[in-house]
């Protein structure tokens, strides 16, 4: 009998310490399952945006496999829907309109780049639909739409601000430079930077001696060089889109002209695939970075996304390094997916109002919207590249050859000055 009620106990103690043990285990995420959340936006995936574009959407179908892993959005798997916009402004309002009326998307998000996201806009308001867009400088400037967020570390200064560092380096130069050349394209990024740096000269006390546009179409920029070579400015701005910027550094080193310094808001240069085209061309231009492999710089979250983006990149044919816009659009649909969980709601106005107060923790570091959805605070980086030997890729993953200049709390050197001297 004894024996038989030391089993018992034996038996008793057993499943209590199982159903103990089971109950510390980590709990596991419920498998997401019903209709899914669908997340539906535009891209740049072919012409000449499309180097860009494709590293954005890599980073985003990361997120996309992440947070279903996660459990998904309010218990239901995420679903991205997609389509290329060409680089073509002009289909982008198609796009958002079959997206919305056709796909009926739950939620939105913006596509990449100034063009692109202004041409949306009209839709997106009519349809009363938050909209975080990606890299667009200064888009809701005439439509003041309360729902909307810019991506984009370009602070409350919009226009300025791709420029800000590259005059704020002049201006403490010895001899201080005197003349400025500013050339963009005739497009609504190029314009709105370039009048963001007819600002800067004229605060640094520059004189402007060459002030104009070229052609979307433009191919050959030896002459535009020739010309901004003969009106004989210390120093040149150049405001433009990916093709055009590398035609530049290709005219401006066959010709041999060397102002004292050269680069500030060219799209382009950011992307590994140009980085590597160009190689020691690079040497000596300073330009906007919005984020760089520097200690300072790397969050929570970044070197392990970094990390799974590279191993993929191969394969999907993107950037290898995704460090200009694979972070970028992670991070930008990162915002949209915590605000979801936050509110438990997919409510627009409700979105709207969480990601308008709040403070985000995303891969590239604190985010948080101010007056008409830009950031509260800009972090607009001014890198000067140097001792680039060839177009091998390992060259480009540290910090080896490119130089922080601006903001302070970021910098890691001083700028090589005169241009030439980097050469």
């Amino acid at each position: 009998m004894l024996a038989r009620l030391k089993w018992r106990g034996a038996v008793a103690s057993f499943f209590a310490a199982a159903a103990v043990a089971v109950f510390l285990l980590p709990a596991k995420a419920q498998a997401p399952s019903g209709q899914p959340v669908t997340i539906g936006f535009s891209m740049a995936l072919t012409g000449p945006l499309a180097a860009n574009g494709k590293q954005a959407l890599l980073g985003m179908k990361i997120w996309e496999e992440e947070i279903n892993k996660k459990g998904g959005l309010l218990g239901r798997p995420v679903k991205l829907v997609y389509y290329d916009d060409q680089s073509n402004p002009s289909t982008v309002p198609g796009i958002y309109t079959k997206l919305l009326d056709v796909d009926k998307v739950d939620l939105v998000l913006g596509p990449y780049a100034t063009a692109q996201a202004a041409p949306a806009m009209p839709v997106i308001m009519q349809k009363g639909k938050v909209f975080i867009i990606l890299f667009g400088l200064d888009v809701n400037h005439e439509f003041n739409y309360p729902k909307f967020f810019a991506m984009i570390p370009t602070g409350p200064d919009t226009k300025p601000s791709f420029t800000d560092g590259f005059f704020e380096v002049a201006a403490v130069q010895n001899p201080k430079p005197q003349t400025v050349a500013l050339v963009a394209a005739d497009q609504e990024f190029s314009r709105n930077a370039c009048d963001g740096a007819r600002d800067n000269a004229k605060k640094s006390n520059l004189k402007v001696v060459y002030d104009k546009t070229y052609p979307p179409s433009t191919t050959d920029f030896t002459p535009i060089v020739r010309a901004i070579q003969a009106a004989n400015p210390d120093v040149v701005t150049i405001c433009s889109y990916p093709l055009d910027s590398v035609g530049m550094v290709k005219a401006v080193n066959e010709l041999n002209y060397k102002p004292k310094m050269i680069g500030g808001a060219m799209v382009g240069l950011q992307a590994t695939v140009f980085k590597r085209q160009l190689g020691p061309l690079l040497n000596g231009w300073v330009n906007y970075e919005t984020w760089v492999p520097a200690k300072a710089l790397t969050f929570d979250g970044t070197e392990a996304f970094l990390k799974r983006y590279q191993a993929r990149a191969g394969a999907e044919g993107v950037d290898p390094l995704g460090y200009y816009l694979g972070t970028w659009g992670y991070a930008y649909i990162q915002i949209l997916g915590e605000a979801v969980q936050a509110t438990k709601s997919l409510d627009d106005n409700k979105l709207a109002d969480y990601i308008g107060k709040t403070t985000f923790k995303s891969i590239m570091g604190d985010v948080k919207f101010g007056k008409g959805g830009e950031w509260a605070q800009g972090r607009m980086l001014q890198v000067q590249y140097h001792d680039i030997k060839s177009g091998d890729l390992e060259q480009f993953r540290g910090m080896d050859t490119q130089t922080v200049l601006t903001p302070a709390q970021y910098k890691t050197g001083n700028v090589i000055y005169p241009y030439e001297k980097a050469k």
